[in-house]
Formats: structure tokens, C-alpha cells, sequence
């Protein structure tokens, strides 16, 4: 037993964290994960199907693992991916994974769904001891003047940079939330019944938003602007044209539409696609992320960074903001071997 509450690697958060949590918030914490009956690719074995061929003998002293992106200079390029409601999880949620992430020299992404108030979130980052304040991680709100009131409390609050994810218009709960736990930083929601009354093409859909949302959005704000949820190589062409600063290529962790790419695969060809268009930028990956090989292999493929998603929850069940930081030095360490074996002194690139 004493064994189990001193996880060493990945797994043995994974394991703890089930031993944790009550089974329903285990279930929606894993929903999608490797569910894909449809698909004889996931996101976690399209990584392990790349094979990576040692290079010996180069001289790899004085690597590291730094990068700068959008004028942030990070230590590596792991990014705890923006996860709703986290106080399901542990009781300190959000904030614990800001300070992890802070004080490994990485940052974190803040939900629209956080369970904790957004100047709370960036000033636990804060205490983590970096200047690097979370981004914001925004969900379309029905309509722009929400949506921009939204947008405008991250700002305040003192988020760095915008993620607008794309690939989740439709939002159907999986989850009684818990009487404690609520998305504090949104206007009050309609109600249940409203809710479900609710048709695809003449209700959800005609309130997500469009590329033209995407071009008044981009004239809201001066921080960067990144859009989440890309899997065609013609619509990263056109978030790039519509003044994009990051696309992260994502499949939302398998949770929105089944048979989907992996993210890997996607990757591979939204990098293509790019690699010879006039204006150059950070093309981050999310889903399927598990080790630090796998963001060696991701990095490869054409990533700036990755985007951490389960994993850190896992830490998070499992040692509250210990957790998660020992869960992204272990990926961190991997990260670092696996360039040592592969003769990088400096992150891959494509």
C-alpha cells in the first residue's frame, strides 16, 4: 500500500488517481480515452507506432530543453492543457496546476470551465515563482457580447494569451457536477430543460462560431491568439490567413466525434501544408501526450509544444500541485533522455 501513495512514473499516478476518485469522476475524467471502437488508431498508439533510431556519439553537453514562444521564455515545451472543473479532481484544482506548472518553468492553460475564479488561477501561477501568467482558454458564449465580457475577465485577471477552441461546439454534460463545484467565472447558464430542447442545426450550431467570429475576435485583442481544434490542413491555412498566432492541432482527446485522426497524424499533415506558407507559426499539439518520448516524437513531427492533458489530472488526484509537478518532471527527464539517445542537444525540429 505504502508503495502506491509514492508513484515514480506516469502509470502509477494513473493507477492512484482511479484509487482516488469516486468511479463517476474517474469515468468522465477518462471518457474518449482510447474509446474509439471505429478507429484502429488512437491518439496514445499512433505515438508508440513511430520508431526513433538512436544517434550515439554526438555530443549533447550542455542541452536543454528551452524555448520562447510568443516572447515567453519556457524551460520546456510541456503546457498543461486547459481542463474543466479540476476541484472534481483535488480540492485546490486550477490553482495547484498553475503553481506546478509555474514553478517547473512552464505554464498552464485556464479553462472557461475553471472551477476557481481566474485572478485566483493566475496568482497561484504567480506563487509558483514565474512571471509567466496562464493563458486563457476561451469557449464561444452563445453570442459576441458574452463572448467578449468572458474574454474581457481573463483579461483583467491577467491571462497572457487567448485559446479559442473550435471542435466542441456542442457541450452535452457526461457529469452531475457536485454542489461545490461549478464554472464560476461564466454567466448564469440556462437551465437544464432549456438545455435539452435544444436541436443541433437551428440551436447548438447556429450559436457556435464561424470563421468571421474568428476574424472579429482576432480584432478584440492584442495578446496572441491561438485557435484549438484543427485537424484539416485547409483550415490551419485559413486560421493562419484570418491573423492566427498558434494553431494547436487537437482532437479534443477523443471526447467530441468518434473515428477522428489522431493528433499525430494530423499533425503530420497540417505541418505539410504549412511548412512553405509566407507567415510561419507555432503549430502546438494536444491529445494523446503520455510520455516524454511522446513529445520527442511530436516535436519532431512539426510541434512547437505540447499540451498535457490526463496525465497532469492524474498527478493532480493524486498529490494535489506535487503532483502535477512531479508528473511534468518526469515527462521533462524522459524528454531530456530521449534527446540524449537521439544526439539533440536542443528540442527537435521539423
Amino acid at each position: 500500500m505504502g508503495r502506491k501513495l509514492n508513484p515514480r512514473s506516469v502509470p502509477d499516478y494513473q493507477r492512484l488517481a482511479q484509487q482516488r476518485l469516486e468511479p463517476a469522476i474517474w469515468d468522465y475524467l477518462a471518457d474518449g480515452d482510447n474509446s474509439d471502437s471505429n478507429s484502429n488508431e488512437t491518439n496514445e498508439n499512433a505515438f508508440t507506432a513511430v520508431r526513433l533510431t538512436p544517434r550515439p556519439l554526438r555530443d549533447v553537453r550542455h542541452g536543454h530543453t528551452r524555448l520562447n514562444l510568443f516572447g515567453q521564455s519556457l524551460e520546456h515545451p510541456i503546457i498543461l492543457a486547459p481542463i474543466a472543473y479540476q476541484r472534481l479532481f483535488h480540492p485546490h484544482g486550477e490553482s495547484a496546476c498553475a503553481m506546478a506548472a509555474s514553478a517547473q518553468g512552464g505554464l498552464s492553460i485556464v479553462s472557461s470551465l475553471a472551477s476557481q475564479p481566474f485572478d485566483t488561477i493566475v496568482q497561484a501561477a504567480r506563487e509558483g515563482g514565474s512571471n509567466i501568467a496562464p493563458w486563457f482558454q476561451l469557449y464561444w458564449q452563445s453570442d459576441r457580447i458574452r463572448t467578449l465580457r468572458l474574454l474581457r475577465r481573463a483579461m483583467a485577471a491577467g491571462c497572457s494569451a487567448v485559446v479559442l477552441t473550435v471542435d466542441a461546439p456542442i457541450k452535452r454534460a457526461t457529469l452531475q457536477l457536485p454542489s461545490h463545484v461549478s464554472a464560476i467565472n461564466l454567466e448564469v447558464l440556462e437551465d437544464a430543460e432549456s438545455l435539452a430542447r435544444k436541436t443541433v442545426f437551428s440551436g447548438w450550431m447556429a450559436e457556435a462560431p464561424t470563421w468571421d467570429d474568428l476574424a472579429w475576435l482576432r480584432q478584440q485583442t492584442t495578446l496572441p491568439l491561438l485557435v484549438k481544434g484543427i485537424l484539416h490542413p485547409d483550415d490551419a491555412a485559413q486560421a493562419v490567413d484570418a491573423g492566427c498566432d498558434g494553431i494547436i492541432v487537437s482532437n479534443h482527446g477523443g471526447r467530441v466525434l468518434r473515428g477522428t485522426p489522431s493528433s499525430l497524424e494530423a499533425l503530420k499533415a497540417i505541418t505539410q501544408r504549412l511548412q512553405n506558407h509566407e507567415n510561419r507559426i507555432p503549430i502546438l499539439l494536444d491529445s494523446g501526450i503520455r510520455s516524454g518520448r511522446d513529445v520527442f516524437v511530436a516535436l519532431a513531427h512539426g510541434a512547437t509544444a505540447v499540451l498535457l492533458g490526463r496525465p497532469a489530472m492524474w498527478g493532480l488526484a493524486g498529490n494535489g500541485a506535487m503532483g502535477v509537478a512531479h508528473v511534468i518532471r518526469l515527462l521533462r527527464d524522459e524528454l531530456e533522455m530521449t534527446m540524449a539517445l537521439m544526439g539533440c542537444a536542443e528540442l527537435p525540429t521539423y
